[in-house]
């Protein structure tokens, strides 16, 4: 014989509804900004180090518009006359040629915008003088990060 069982339904009584509360997703939200500011400055070097190869493909650019130039010319040549823009391809860094002559040139990049973020690094510059080539760094003008530093920054 089977046994019949009762169901009692309370009336008034709302069947329990399962979910997140207003504290659990405190509680997650309040995990993710931990992790993302763990993350953010390790992600924002890894960016700063992509844009500066921006300015090393410029500069390798103008090294080779220059000697092309060179080639037809008794002198190294401006931006103009290389056929050159006066920043980088993505912009974040603008170009000068600081100085030319019959023996040399020296290209500046210099970061702007974001890039700007870059401390160590936001001045690099490409010398050639004599048939050598000097690649130089720094956080302004006088670019004059110690070898290692420079090292870091042209990513050698």
């Amino acid at each position: 014989m089977l046994a019949r069982v009762a169901v009692s339904s309370c009336k008034g009584r709302q069947p329990r509804v399962r979910g997140f509360t207003l504290v659990d997703s405190l509680i997650a939200l309040a995990i993710a900004a931990v992790l993302s500011s763990i993350a953010y400055p390790s992600f924002e070097g890894v960016l700063l180090r992509a844009r500066r190869t921006d300015a090393l493909v410029a500069l390798m650019q103008a090294q080779l518009a220059q000697e092309r130039f060179r080639a037809d010319n008794r002198v190294y040549g401006e931006l103009v006359e290389l056929g050159l823009r006066d920043r980088s391809l993505s912009g974040h860094y603008a170009l000068q040629v600081i100085d030319r002559s019959a023996d040399g040139y020296t290209i500046a990049a210099s970061a702007i915008g974001r890039q700007a973020r870059d401390a160590g690094c936001q001045s690099l510059r490409l010398s050639v003088a004599g048939g050598s080539l000097v690649h130089a760094s720094g956080p302004d003008a006088s670019a004059s990060n110690p070898v290692d530093a420079n090292r870091l920054c042209w990513q050698q």
